[in-house]
């Protein structure tokens, strides 16, 4: 049966990462060493005091002595502590140093793919269109801002009067014949006249 979430994605291990790993732990050992001694120094000074409250200077002497050898070993066990935390640091430096490089050598690549697709030619061709139209919208700003004349300005003016008077529009011709007048009230049918029978035309013979 499968992973039903799926293979996690493995982390590739440089040899940088290995030799970083490496100074870490030895850092870490000298570390606890320190500790160590460093406990161990103030256990023997405690003893040291009672060696001389007992009487007994020469084993407080020699213990001293012995002090004074092991704080010796913890300044060298310090500088090597901060030699080690140094090269860490450097390495660590060097490997963002790497991927910055990295990144920038991929940027590059892909700067010369958009340089080899849009020549010098074609990008002068763009600003000089470009530059056309910034110099046309300044032309038509100015024009807008009030830089005409102030003949310019009354015969704005003098076109704006006209067509708000109406002058200037176009009405359609109005014919000249007259158009018969329409009477006011509708004629009355005209009465049919009864026609004649038969009877009332032979008296009338």
């Amino acid at each position: 049966m499968g992973n039903i979430f799926g293979k996690k994605k493995r982390t590739r291990v440089t040899e940088q990462d290995r030799a970083v790993l490496q100074l870490k732990q030895q850092r870490d050992k000298l570390k606890q060493y320190q500790k160590k001694v460093t406990l161990q120094l103030g256990k023997e000074r405690q003893l040291a005091k009672q060696l001389l409250k007992d009487g007994k200077k020469e084993k407080a002497l020699l213990l001293l002595k012995k002090k004074r050898f092991q704080e010796q070993l913890l300044d060298k066990t310090e500088n090597q502590i901060s030699n080690l935390e140094r090269m860490v640091q450097d390495i660590e430096f060097a490997q963002i140093e790497m991927k910055v490089i990295e990144g920038l050598k991929v940027g590059n690549d892909c700067l010369k793919k958009m340089h080899e697709v849009l020549s010098i030619e074609e990008v002068e061709r763009i600003m000089d269109e470009t530059n056309d139209a910034i110099e046309y919208q300044k032309q038509i700003d100015d024009i807008l801002a009030g830089s005409l004349t102030q003949e310019d300005e009354d015969a704005v003016l003098a076109e704006l009067e006209a067509i708000t008077q109406g002058d200037d529009l176009e009405l359609p011709e109005v014919p000249d014949e007259q158009v018969p007048e329409v009477p006011e009230e509708e004629p009355e049918p005209e009465k049919e006249k009864p026609k004649k029978t038969p009877e009332r035309e032979l008296l009338a013979v």
